[in-house]
């Protein structure tokens, strides 16, 4: 992991943005779900849930600030400390990220936020592959 320094200072500035917005944004689609007068200026429109299991936006809500945000800031603190299995951990935060982004694309309307968090947890593998020595390696060539 100390091979590669501007990789991790960037895959550190990746999970705080993702798990510190991801908390955020969970909170503010919790708060909008319990206080109907907040509902329209924290949360998007509720029929943008059309086709999707949820009524409201409390459960996504929980899940995007506890399942993306709390992933990714568990994930931050393990890569700080230097944590043996930090780059695990950020594999999951990153596998997560594209996981949430890829059903939202599916299931809800566009939003170009989608764009960004999917670069984010893409560029999140790859730091990691890349931390791992997984790439960028030359292989020898095959013999005959």
């Amino acid at each position: 992991m100390n091979n590669h320094p501007a990789s991790r200072l960037l895959l550190l500035f990746l999970q705080a943005f993702v798990g510190i917005t991801a908390v955020a944004g969970g909170v503010a689609l919790i708060a909008g779900a319990l206080d109907p007068g907040l509902a329209t200026v924290l949360s998007p429109p509720v029929s943008h849930l059309a086709g999707t299991p949820f009524t409201g936006y409390l459960v996504p809500g929980i899940l995007l600030a506890i399942g993306l945000g709390g992933v990714h800031l568990v994930a931050l603190r393990m890569l700080v400390a230097r944590h043996p299995l930090a780059l695990t951990a950020a594999a999951v935060a990153a596998f997560d990220t594209t996981i949430w982004i890829f059903v939202e694309l599916i299931v809800m309307t566009f939003s170009p936020f989608q764009v960004l968090y999917l670069a984010a947890g893409l560029t999140e593998f790859g730091l990691v592959l890349l931390m791992l020595g997984l790439l960028g390696r030359r292989s020898a060539p095959l013999a005959a």
